[in-house]
């Protein structure tokens, strides 16, 4: 049985370089050391352990943009090698770039790999530069689909994050992206690397942003359904705050919280909104935020 590990201790960091260095650079005569780069500490390392413990597989993903994630140094001991434990790398990798808010996944790879990541579903792009000044590679990219999430309405979700990005460009740096909408349920993450603060936890300031986000997020979606229009403005806001988040933040607004009046709307006043938005680290609830808010009518022409 393998098990998917991430290296932390600098004793575990060290046998990964070595590994790295073992299956990537060993036999090209390069010498230790020269596995590494300067994206190192920006980027998010896997291991493959076996049963013994033993490094048995590594790989490596770091963004490049908030929509592209980079895989590179993908090495299995030859050992394991057509046994799966490639594809179970990768996949781990992939995972990553999903949490971390990625639409697409790239990597450089050797003419000896390409049959590899065409089967894990990645396509040629173009030609890549030469790797240790000898080997060839190819430029593969692979779009992340979740089948398993249910995003409804998605011209008014698509409208939804171009406003946050456009109007509020520091969402984007954030990594805050919408990744659900149901019409009764709203779930936006955000990328923990982009927030990460000196204790290797959430910056509470961003968890507050995202959670704000989120529900103006819910009330701009439910406007588009009610066939309404406004500004929405926060009012107040309150986070109470269980847990740090040092893993995978989520925040999850469900209809059921939300209290609006949305009659006063239609009757070009003010209509106020509150609502409770539930803040988790993976799986596990870490915050609740509560906020009122305002739709403001559109002014009327004269």
């Amino acid at each position: 049985m393998f098990t998917i590990s991430t290296p932390k201790s600098e004793q575990e960091l060290n046998d990964y370089f070595h590994f790295r260095w073992q299956w990537l650079r060993e036999q090209w005569g390069f010498p230790e050391g020269s596995e590494k780069d300067e994206y190192e500490t920006v980027s998010e390392h896997r291991v493959i352990l076996n049963p013994s413990g033993e490094i048995v597989a590594c790989g490596r993903i770091h963004l490049n943009t908030a929509e592209e994630a980079q895989i590179r140094h993908i090495a299995v001991d030859k050992k394991y090698r057509r046994k799966g434990v490639g594809h179970l790398i990768l996949g781990a990798l992939e995972v990553v770039a999903r949490d971390l808010g990625a639409k697409r996944t790239v990597t450089n790879s050797r003419e000896t790999s390409i049959s590899f990541f065409s089967s894990c579903g990645y396509s040629i792009e173009k030609e890549a530069p030469v790797e240790l000044g000898k080997l060839k590679r190819k430029h593969m990219f692979k779009l992340l689909v979740d089948n398993n999430v249910l995003v409804l309405h998605p011209q008014w979700c698509k409208e939804l994050q171009d406003t946050w990005h456009e109007k509020i460009p520091i969402t984007e740096h954030m990594g805050i992206t919408l990744h659900q909408y149901t019409e009764r349920t709203i779930e936006t993450r955000a990328s923990l690397n982009k927030n990460i603060n000196l204790h290797g936890s959430m910056f509470a300031g961003s968890i507050f942003s995202q959670a704000t986000l989120t529900g103006w997020g819910m009330i701009f979606l439910q406007l588009k359904q009610k066939e309404m229009q406004g500004e929405i403005v926060l009012g107040d806001g309150n986070i109470h705050y269980h847990k740090p988040i040092t893993m995978r933040p989520r925040a999850i607004c469900n209809i059921e919280s939300v209290k609006a009046r949305f009659d006063l709307l239609k009757a070009n006043k003010k209509c106020p909104i509150e609502l409770t938005v539930d803040i988790h680290d993976g799986d596990v609830s870490v915050a609740s935020f509560t906020g009122k808010y305002w739709v403001i009518p559109e002014k009327k022409e004269a």
